[in-house]
C-alpha cells in the first residue's frame, strides 16, 4: 500500500515520488472552467454527481487544489495527470458518522478501515464520558479500557488530546463533544449525589475550558452510571454554558424503552431553557412492549420542530443495539463506580434485590431485561477478561448453558469476572420501527461504534456489525433493495443534513470551496458483510475515498495516507 502526503504543492508517495495509479487522460480542448488558471492537482471526471443537497444527479468533473474542491464543470480542456475516471459511478461527498467512538482506537490503527471503507471521512465522537476531560482519579478507574488498547493516556484535555491526534495523524476527520459524564465525575466522582452550587460552577467552567479547546457541544448518555444521577436542571445548567459558545446538545436519553416519551420532554426541555440544538442519538423504539411506537415518537418531535424547537436525531438502522452489559444493572446499584457494583454484585441480599429490580417493569430507569424476549437476544461483543474471549460471539443464554447457571446469575458473574466492562449487542427493536426512524427528513445516520480493523488487537474483538457496515447497508437495504430511500435522500442523510446540524460550513456538500471529501461508489454493487456472527469484514465497493482531497482508498485498496483533521467547535480559541 502507498502513502501519500501533500508537500509543497504536490502529492507525493512514502518514497518520494509523484501520485501515480489514477487512470490517466489526454485532455481535449475545451473552455475555461474557473476563474484562475492555477493547474488543477486531481480531476474527477464522468462520474454522476450527487451532491448531499437531496437534488437528483447530473454530470460533470470536479477539480481539486489544495485539498478542496476548485471547480465544478466541464474541466476538460485542463486535465492534469492525475485523473479519476469515474464513469458509470456515483461521485458524493464523504459520509458524516454521527456518532462515532473512535477517540481511543484511532491511537491504535489510525487510518480506521472499518470507517473509510464505508464512506466516512468525518466523525462526531465524545457520547456523554468523552476523551477529556480526564484526571487521575478516572485514569484509575478506567485503567483496564486503556490496557485492553495498549494505551498510556497522556493527554488531559481536549485541547491536548486533539494536539496529540494532529501530531500523530489520522485517516479521517474527527470532531468531539465535551462529555457531561466526564465534567461530573471531574468534580464529584461516580458518587450518586447532587452537586453543590460551587461544584456545579466548576462543572460549567469545565465545559467552557472543554468548548475554547474546540467541543462542538456537550452530551450525555443518561443511561450509564454515573450519568443517571444528574437532574435536568443540572444538565440545563452545562447545556446553557455549551451554547453560549455555539455549541449543540446531543444526548442518549434517560430512557428508550418504557419512559421514552418521558426522556424526549426532558431533551426538549433542556434544549428550549438552555436555548440550545438537540441531537437525539440513535434514536430506537427499545423493549417488545415499545414496538409500533415509532409513529408516536416521530409524530412527537415533528411537533416540536414545528413549534420551533431545533431537535433531529440520528439511527444506525439496526435491530440490535450494543452497549454495556452492565447497563442491565439498576443505576442505583452503581453508586461509586465499577468496583462499588461488583461488590454488590458479589453480595447475596443485593444480588437479589437486583434481580427483583431487573424483572420489575419500569419506566423510573432503562430496564433493558424487561425489554428484551430473553438471554438469547443478548450477544456478547467485548471482553476485557482474555479467559473470557470464548464467550466472544455467544448468546448470554449460551453461556448460562456452558456455566450451567440461571441466566441473571451467568450476566452477574460474567460482570465480576471481566470488570464489569463487557459489551453486548442486545436484539430489542423492529424493523418497522427502524425504517420510519431513518426515513425522516430529519433524521441523519450514526455508526456507534469504534473505528475498529479485522488485523491487530482490534480484530480480536467481536463488535456490532454496524462498526463495518452501517453506511453501505443502508444503500444496498433501505436504498436499492426495499427502496424506502432514494440514493439522493440516503446521500443527503449521510452528508448535507449532518454537516448542517454540525455546523460544518465548508463539509457535506459538492461544491467550489468545500474541503474535498469525496466518495466515489458503484450504487448497483456497495454493500455491507459484516454479520453478528462474523463481524470484522470490511464492506465493499467503494473504488475510492478522499479525504481532504487526499486517496485514502484508491481502486478499492487503503493507500495508508493520513490526511485527517481535526474539526474544531465555533467556540475554539487557539
Amino acid at each position: 500500500m502507498t502513502a501519500w502526503n501533500w508537500v509543497r504543492g504536490r502529492w507525493l508517495s512514502a518514497g518520494g515520488c509523484l501520485l501515480a495509479g489514477l487512470a490517466v487522460l489526454s485532455p481535449p480542448a475545451v473552455a475555461r472552467a474557473d476563474a484562475t488558471s492555477a493547474p488543477f492537482e486531481l480531476v474527477i471526471i464522468n462520474g454522476r454527481i450527487i451532491d448531499g443537497t437531496g437534488s437528483p444527479w447530473y454530470s460533470g468533473d470536479i477539480g481539486i487544489r489544495g485539498g478542496r474542491i476548485a471547480a465544478i464543470g466541464n474541466l476538460r480542456a485542463r486535465l492534469p495527470a492525475n485523473t479519476i475516471d469515474a464513469h458509470g459511478s456515483v461521485v458524493a461527498p464523504g459520509f458524516i458518522d454521527m456518532l462515532g467512538q473512535s477517540e481511543l482506537s484511532i491511537l491504535v490503527e489510525p487510518r480506521l478501515p472499518s470507517k473509510i471503507f464505508q464512506g466516512i471521512t468525518t466523525e462526531i465522537t465524545g457520547e456523554g464520558n468523552s476523551v477529556a476531560p480526564l484526571d487521575d482519579a478516572m485514569l484509575r478507574t478506567d485503567r483496564k479500557v486503556y490496557e485492553h488498547y495498549h494505551l498510556q493516556p497522556q493527554w488531559r484535555t481536549l485541547r491536548q488530546y486533539f494536539a496529540q491526534l494532529e501530531s500523530r495523524g489520522m485517516g479521517i476527520n474527527l470532531a468531539s463533544y465535551i462529555g457531561a459524564t466526564s465534567v461530573r465525575r471531574m468534580v464529584l466522582g461516580d458518587a450518586n449525589r447532587q452537586p453543590s452550587p460551587q461544584e456545579l460552577q466548576r462543572m460549567q467552567a469545565l465545559v467552557a475550558q472543554g468548548m475554547r479547546d474546540g467541543a462542538v457541544g456537550l452530551s450525555s448518555a443518561l443511561e450509564y452510571a454515573p450519568a443517571p444521577y444528574a437532574g435536568t436542571p443540572e444538565l440545563i445548567a452545562l447545556a446553557r454554558e455549551a451554547a453560549g459558545f455555539g455549541g449543540i446538545y446531543a444526548t442518549h436519553m434517560r430512557n428508550e424503552g418504557d419512559g421514552i416519551l418521558a426522556a424526549l420532554d426532558e431533551a426538549l426541555r433542556i434544549g428550549r431553557e438552555a436555548g440550545i440544538p438537540v441531537e437525539i442519538w440513535h434514536l430506537k423504539a427499545a423493549g417488545k412492549r415499545n414496538w409500533g411506537r415509532m409513529p408516536q415518537i416521530v409524530a412527537k418531535i415533528a411537533a416540536a420542530r414545528a413549534a420551533g424547537s431545533d431537535v433531529s436525531a440520528d439511527t444506525y438502522a439496526y435491530t440490535a443495539w450494543f452497549n454495556d452489559l452492565s447497563a442491565f444493572i439498576p443505576p442505583w446499584a452503581h453508586d461509586g463506580g465499577n468496583d462499588k457494583l461488583i461488590a454488590r454484585l458479589k453480595d447475596p441480599r443485593m444480588r437479589e434485590r437486583i434481580r427483583a429490580e431487573m424483572h420489575s417493569p419500569s419506566s423510573q430507569w432503562d430496564n433493558e431485561w424487561d425489554e428484551i424476549p430473553g438471554p438469547e437476544a443478548i450477544l456478547i461483543g467485548v471482553v476485557h477478561e482474555p479467559a473470557l474471549l470464548r464467550f466472544q460471539g455467544k448468546t448470554l443464554a449460551q453461556v448460562a448453558q456452558i456455566w450451567k447457571k440461571d441466566p441473571i446469575d451467568a450476566l452477574f458473574d460474567l460482570l465480576i469476572q471481566d470488570g464489569g466492562l463487557t459489551g453486548v449487542a442486545v436484539f430489542g427493536m423492529s424493523e418497522p420501527d427502524v425504517a420510519l426512524a431513518l426515513q425522516q427528513p430529519w433524521t441523519s445516520v450514526d455508526n456507534d461504534s469504534s473505528g475498529t480493523s479485522p488485523e491487530g488487537i482490534l480484530g480480536q474483538e467481536h463488535p456490532h456489525p454496524r462498526a463495518y457496515g452501517t453506511f453501505p447497508r443502508i444503500l444496498r437495504k433501505y436504498v436499492r433493495e426495499e427502496k424506502k430511500l432514494t440514493l439522493p435522500e440516503a446521500i443527503r442523510k449521510f452528508t448535507a443534513l449532518p454537516a448542517q446540524r454540525m455546523r460544518l460550513t465548508d463539509r457535506g456538500v459538492l461544491k467550489a470551496g468545500m474541503w474535498a471529501d469525496v466518495v466515489i461508489f458503484d450504487p448497483e454493487s456497495i454493500r455491507d458483510t459484516a454479520t453478528f456472527q462474523k463481524p470484522n469484514q470490511l464492506s465493499e465497493g467503494m473504488q475510492y475515498v478522499l479525504v481532504n482531497g487526499v486517496p485514502v482508498i484508491e481502486r478499492g485498496r487503503m493507500t495508508g495516507a493520513l490526511p485527517g483533521k481535526v474539526l474544531r467547535g465555533p467556540g475554539y480559541t487557539p
